[in-house]
């Protein structure tokens, strides 16, 4: 996380070796990857911030350390850029957008029966969790981040994500679970980001399936949506996957799974493959207007809502986005088909600290409005 070699090491975290006790999981890709064509020419995209306008995207990387951009209308690339010396073979570590991984997986698990329902008890599935907190939450609210549990999740070094991450890393996820003990609210009323919660979730799923998040999702999500490249995360000495992080892809494989999602599920050139994640799981899981209004945004947060391990956004259009720190983030319209990734790193780990939250939220309104209306 050092700022000397924060580029180097996003773009190597799965071959760094040591972390987290464990080695990397790999997902291997497709055999027919899904068509990423390039518009002939480049758009003229425009967005504006603080009464500057006209801004191009030009400009954009000129102000913001962002290592990947790409934009994608109706799955072709529109605009694709890199910067310090960063390539399109690179693997980008996705921090918490991994957490969107994670639950796209509890969706397909429940389509296949593996879970029962997401108002199951977190150890009916993972008895390792019995007598903890999270052990007694429900999924659908460790899907919405809302067990109750007091978490601070600051970035210092010394709030409670810290306090679990110590805990994990000697005894794994399921003894980790163990030190967060004190509820501050009823489970279900009330949203917190906490990271653990996503971890709870892949013992849930492996203790559904048999199997970890990367075996059971290789030949299930990666391999169908078409990735062209091995995906690879992160996991300690038990084999299992810190599912709250540590996923590592390249930005076109991003891009396809943002198309994947842009298109409710379904991978646009292949119809035949059916719903690779469930739909109106996907729906559920994206549209803020599907919670309960403690989910909302700007009740969640000042500005986004929370659905299933990632963002919505205010307006009544559906529009979602998969956001981690230091500038990781998928932005989907589902309704436009378009998608921008933006991969990034940035100077502290909650952009909002710096100015990039604000202005990648510009350039993305700048997209938005450049084919329709917001």
């Amino acid at each position: 996380m050092d700022p000397c070699v924060r580029v180097g090491s996003f773009t190597h975290q799965a071959e760094i070796p040591g972390i987290f006790g464990g080695v990397a999981n790999v997902m291997q890709p497709a055999d027919q990857a899904l068509p990423l064509p390039r518009a002939s020419q480049e758009p003229a995209y425009r967005w504006t911030i603080n009464r500057q306008t006209g801004l191009s995207v030009d400009d954009y990387l000129k102000r913001q350390p962002a290592m990947a951009l790409l934009i994608i209308k109706d799955g072709a690339i529109q605009l694709e850029r890199y910067q310090y010396g960063r390539t399109a073979q690179h693997r980008f570590l996705s921090n918490s957008m991994a957490k969107t991984i994670t639950a796209m997986g509890i969706g397909i698990a429940l389509r296949e029966g593996k879970i029962k329902s997401l108002d199951d008890r977190a150890d009916s599935y993972a008895p390792t969790l019995s007598g903890s907190l999270y052990g007694e939450t429900t999924i659908r609210n460790l899907l919405r981040m809302s067990s109750g549990a007091k978490f601070e999740e600051l970035y210092n070094g010394v709030d409670d994500l810290a306090r679990y991450g110590a805990a994990a890393y000697r005894g794994g996820a399921a003894g980790a679970a163990k030190v967060i003990t004190a509820r501050l609210h009823r489970q279900g009323e009330v949203f917190n980001y906490a990271s653990a919660e996503t971890d709870m979730l892949a013992l849930v799923m492996r203790g559904a399936t048999g199997e970890t998040l990367s075996a059971y999702l290789e030949p299930r999500l990666w391999q169908p949506m078409g990735a062209q490249t091995s995906g690879l995360w992160r996991a300690g000495s038990d084999g299992l996957e810190w599912a709250s992080g540590n996923f590592n892809a390249t930005a076109q494989d991003y891009a396809r799974l943002g198309i994947l999602l842009a298109n409710d599920g379904q991978r646009p050139d292949r119809p035949e493959l059916g719903e690779i994640i469930p739909k109106e799981f996907l729906l559920e899981a994206t549209d803020w207007r599907r919670h309960p209004p403690a989910f909302a945004p700007k009740t969640a947060t000042a500005y986004y809502g929370y659905g299933y391990q990632l963002w919505t956004f205010p307006g009544l259009q559906r529009r979602f986005a998969l956001l981690g720190v230091y500038g990781q983030s998928i932005f989907v319209d589902p309704v436009q088909k378009l998608v921008m990734v933006h991969l990034a790193a940035n100077a502290t780990a909650n952009s909002g600290q710096t100015t990039m939250a604000r202005e990648a939220g510009s350039l993305w309104y700048g997209l938005v409005t450049h084919y329709g209306n917001w």
